[in-house]
């Protein structure tokens, strides 16, 4: 028998540079660490459990994120929220919550995830961006770093632009979008001129795919690789990572879609 049969959904976004992600790590500041702690001061009990639909890396936001709430005994979610606002640290906030039906799945039940690497180039803005945009040098190439992008969409194995993990063994993603893009104008987290964001929106992706994926296109546009280079990594079955990581401050999970366009 379920001994948790109700399940409700929140919809969050934080700030992610003081977190070491979002697992629970023993000994470590987490955002599913910081969740618990404060829904058991406000629940006033420990019989819940919490799932996150993505979990995020070290110092990597989100803006529009959801995780599940899971309790023997039912509540008004919505009832909660202001709460526990005011019990979170300033750097996460709850957006909605709502009752979820027994079938929902916060992980099998995702239709998409989109993420935005936010980068300046050009003269290197100032350092209080630092949290949310990384800089990408004073000299760039945008429009082959577009072409490299569109590399990306489709369905391909990405097991060179990866952090392989010891369970891992299928490296097949499909990406359904993939381009350098000028952000939204009421981003006020970003400087006011030379910000781009690599947005990509696929079904699932891999360990640090997006980073390793982002640092292929920064060495695209410097000149360090070209475009032959990438479309080789792309077929190529060798083990080891193509490029090394970009920086994960410029990292946002942006949109978790549910299917049916559920919460």
């Amino acid at each position: 028998m379920q001994t948790k049969p109700f399940k409700y959904v929140f919809r969050l976004q934080y700030l992610g540079i003081r977190y070491h992600g979002w697992q629970v790590q023993k000994g470590l500041k987490t955002i599913q660490g910081t969740l618990e702690k404060t829904f058991r001061f406000v629940l006033k009990h420990e019989d819940f459990n919490i799932l996150g639909s993505s979990r995020t890396d070290t110092g990597v936001s989100c803006l529009y994120g959801a995780f599940e709430l899971l309790l023997s005994h039912e509540i008004n979610p919505e009832e909660y929220i202001a709460t526990l606002n005011e019990s979170l640290p300033s750097d996460i906030k709850i957006l909605s919550a709502a009752q979820s039906t027994y079938a929902f799945n916060i992980i099998q039940d995702v239709a998409s995830k989109s993420y935005g690497y936010y980068f300046a180039y050009g003269e290197k803005p100032h350092p209080m961006y630092a949290g949310s945009v990384a800089y990408a040098g004073l000299k760039i190439d945008l429009n082959i770093m577009q072409e490299g992008a569109a590399l990306f969409e489709g369905r391909h194995d990405f097991r060179r632009f990866c952090t392989q993990g010891k369970n891992t063994d299928d490296f097949v993603r499909n990406i359904i979008h993939s381009k350098i893009e000028t952000p939204p104008e009421n981003h006020f987290f970003l400087p006011e001129k030379n910000v781009k964001v690599f947005r990509i929106i696929g079904e699932g992706f891999l360990m640090h795919q997006v980073r390793r994926m982002t640092a292929t296109l920064f060495q695209l546009g410097k000149g360090d690789i070209t475009l032959a280079d990438l479309k080789y990594a792309l077929q190529s079955q060798e083990k080891t990572p193509f490029c090394g990581k970009a920086p994960a401050n410029g990292l946002i999970l942006e949109k978790v879609v549910f299917k049916d366009n559920l919460f």
